[in-house]
């Protein structure tokens, strides 16, 4: 199973990934390898290009565009690749969702041409996607207590509106896969009932 997390930063996709992974670890009991893992950078090698991305000084979209699809055509190759093809469980934080929402809605690259090389790389599909949906302004507040903003951060509130508008299209485009979570409630809340979610997917 290739379950995704997706969202603008301060959503809470790592601390609900980590969340499932542990619950998932416990209920397979080590008979299914969970990985749990991230992009950009979720790869051995990857963290060059994860700090080029989200630090680097890229002047054009397109070039922040080809960075992502070449540190995922690794990250896939590499990590989620084997695990799938060993029965195993993979939840990825941020996958090709994030690359439409940020990549198209936020810099104005036309979604075609991105679902066009999403296919001719022949990524994988996840089989259940979470967007955990959040207002823009709670999302600054939490990463700002975090410390630290990086380059799609600091891109402000109307870049970030953007973004989450992209990934309200997707989840209504396709229902079935993306399950959209109110991502203000407590964690512990989310995480119930994201696994219940999984568990119904795993049982079909």
């Amino acid at each position: 199973m290739f379950i995704t997390f997706e969202g603008i930063d301060g959503c809470g996709k790592t601390t609900q990934a980590a969340l499932l992974a542990k619950m998932l670890e416990e209920k397979y009991e080590g008979k299914r390898r969970v990985l749990w893992t991230r992009e950009p950078g979720g790869w051995t090698g990857g963290s060059w290009i994860r700090e080029r991305i989200l630090e680097g000084n890229l002047s054009h979209p397109m070039s922040e565009l080809f960075l992502f699809l070449v540190d995922r055509c690794e990250h896939v190759r590499r990590e989620i690749l084997p695990v799938l093809d060993d029965d195993g469980v993979v939840i990825c934080e941020r996958y090709t969702d994030s690359t439409l929402a940020y990549q198209s809605w936020g810099r104005g690259i036309p979604s075609g041409k991105i679902e066009t090389l999403f296919e001719w790389c022949s990524f994988p599909r996840p089989d259940r996607t979470f967007w955990l949906d959040i207002p823009v302004k709670k999302a600054m507040e939490r990463v700002c207590l975090r410390g630290g903003r990086d380059r799609f951060e600091a891109a402000g509130y109307t870049f970030l509106e953007r973004v989450r508008s992209g990934f309200s299209y997707l989840a209504q485009r396709e229902p079935r896969r993306i399950n959209t979570i109110e991502a203000s409630e407590e964690p512990q809340v989310l995480a119930s009932t994201i696994f219940s979610l999984v568990e119904v997917s795993s049982s079909h």
